[in-house]
């Protein structure tokens, strides 16, 4: 309504400022003309035409009110012609704002039925590219986002319950069985069972906690020197028979420290767990901020890489024979996204995964 006012409004504006001139102007130019002929010719009656009947002398008196008469005409046409206009822009303009805002219409709806369970529709507004179907192309867009989103959560959810109920069943079989025949020589492989599976579920709980940390962002920043958390991690790390190289080097970064040596020993630790024996991890940090991480694992296909980045993904498909928790690259990428650095990986030509980091430098 009041688009259709404003629309009906600034027209009728206009038509009466557009007539009220052309009146004005015609007054003008009648009085201009009559003022001209008065003085020109007076009371004389002018001579007859010839070609066609006598034109009648109307005197100076009738040929001066001539104007007054016209405008009087001109001024009662203008207002008819105002109401009628009236009429047509309100209902001109009532329909035109109802087309235009028709799509308007669909997004409010669309967005009043919004819940969980049908985010899968979507407007798919036709018509030219204007300002409406840009709207409804952005609000199509998030509605995407908004499902993988929920997906993703979802997928956690479920990835994560399983997670923690495999180390809960190990607990409650060990309890139920190894303490029915509670001798001294049973306990001990109960209770190596019991630490081994509270180990793990402590394992995946901090892992959870980092995850939902770096996926909050960062409240405060400071200077980190990433080479000195880079050697912090590699001397941390339990290598075993796998060889761990290091080539960095002076790199500071804005951030988290406790963070980012998190992000360096999951990627360190995942280097070194997923590798074959006698193995190398080579270690990378240019002064640029590239951190790069090789190691000589097993192959990796190119179309899973991305799997990798995704909480609870392994390549095999075995979860309770892993070791891990299935979140270390998903906390690399958080943390790494949190301080604004990107991520990328790619499999190495001869087995194993080359992992590169890029971090906005100070």
């Amino acid at each position: 309504m009041r688009l259709t006012l404003f629309s009906s409004g600034l027209f009728l504006l206009t038509s009466l400022v557009a007539l009220t001139v052309v009146n004005l102007l015609l007054r003008e130019m009648l009085q201009h003309r009559v003022d001209g002929l008065v003085k020109q010719g007076g009371d004389i009656p002018p001579p007859i035409d010839a070609a066609g009947p006598p034109r009648m002398f109307a005197g100076s008196a009738v040929i001066q009110s001539l104007p007054d008469q016209v405008l009087h005409y001109q001024w009662g046409v203008t207002a008819a012609t105002m109401a009628v206009l009236t009429v047509v822009s309100l209902v001109l303009g009532r329909w035109i704002a109802g087309r235009m805002l028709r799509p308007l219409h669909d997004i409010t709806a669309a967005a009043r039925d919004l819940s969980l369970s049908n985010l899968h529709e979507r407007i798919a507004l036709d018509g030219p590219r204007d300002e409406l179907k840009d709207l409804a192309d952005t609000f199509d867009e998030m509605l995407e986002r908004l499902e993988r989103s929920v997906r993703a959560q979802r997928r956690f959810i479920a990835n994560a319950a399983h997670e923690l109920r495999t180390p809960l069943a190990v607990q409650r079989a060990a309890i139920q069985i190894g303490l029915d025949d509670p001798l001294p020589d049973r306990l001990v492989p109960v209770r190596t069972k019991l630490l081994t599976a509270n180990r793990r579920t402590e394992r995946l709980i901090d892992a959870l906690l980092i995850l939902a940390q770096a996926e909050h962002g960062l409240d405060e920043t400071e200077p980190v020197a990433l080479d000195a958390l880079a050697r912090q991690a590699a001397e941390e790390l339990p290598a075993g028979d796998v060889t761990v190289t290091l080539a960095t080097e002076r790199a500071v970064v804005a951030g988290d420290p406790v963070l980012l040596n998190r992000l360096l020993a999951n990627v360190l630790g995942n280097a070194v767990r997923y590798n074959r024996p006698g193995g190398t991890v080579l270690l990378a940090l240019s002064a640029a901020g590239t951190l790069t991480v090789r190691n000589t694992g097993p192959d990796v296909p190119a179309d899973r890489v991305a799997e990798l980045f995704q909480p609870f993904r392994r390549l095999h498909a075995d979860r309770s024979a892993a070791d891990g928790t299935g979140l270390g690259l998903s906390i690399v990428a958080s943390i790494a996204q949190a301080h604004g650095a990107s991520v990328g990986a790619r499999p190495n030509p001869g087995g194993g995964l080359e992992l590169a980091l890029r971090f906005p430098v100070l």
